[in-house]
């Protein structure tokens, strides 16, 4: 069992659903309705791609894994409690989604330069690390992947990843519901 089996449904009526089962069977879950179904699965799965490939143990995931509820983080105060690594997971995700939805293809000096001046405009420690070109470049393969199957996926069919902290690329698991179970694809 991996630290983390994330499943991300698509429903008919545009929305999803993620949710996250931990190794100890624990289960965190969210639906996404409306606008949010569009725009938090691809965030979600850029969450993925970047602290996968980054090694990231803290982030979103990560934290989810340890048990914190996804809805946690949108609680007052939360922002406070999030450790170093998840805000610049947070940061650098939001880079990835404006370069998603701009088209712009920002280089790894770029995306350091913003972040530096971001924590310096908020009072914030540096950045844990600096991103590389080979990083930038692979959190955007393995990301365009998952959105490849996402957007490929039929409504009503569950997108199966894992993530297992700090471990590289996550695994990419398909799956498709079926009946009472799901069956791989």
């Amino acid at each position: 069992m991996p630290d983390l089996l994330i499943r991300f449904k698509k429903k008919s009526d545009g929305s999803a659903a993620l949710s996250c089962t931990r190794a100890d069977g624990t289960v965190t879950w969210q639906r996404q309705e409306g606008e949010l179904g569009q725009f938090f699965p691809l965030h979600d799965m850029t969450h993925l791609a970047a602290e996968s490939v980054l090694g990231l143990r803290r982030a979103f995931y990560g934290l989810l894994a340890e048990g914190w509820d996804i809805t946690g983080f949108a609680l007052p105060g939360s922002l406070e409690r999030l450790p170093d690594e998840a805000l610049f997971a947070e940061l650098i995700v939001g880079y990835f989604d404006l370069d998603r939805q701009t088209n712009e293809r920002p280089t790894a000096d770029e995306f350091n330069e913003r972040a530096s001046a971001y924590c310096v405009d908020h009072r914030r420690p540096a950045p844990p690390i600096r991103l590389t070109q080979e990083q930038v470049d692979q959190i955007r393969v393995v990301r365009d992947g998952y959105f490849a199957r996402w957007r490929a996926a039929p409504a009503g069919d569950v997108l199966e990843l894992s993530f297992n902290r700090g471990s590289g690329p996550a695994a990419i698991t398909e799956r498709v519901a079926s009946g009472p179970g799901l069956r791989s694809r």
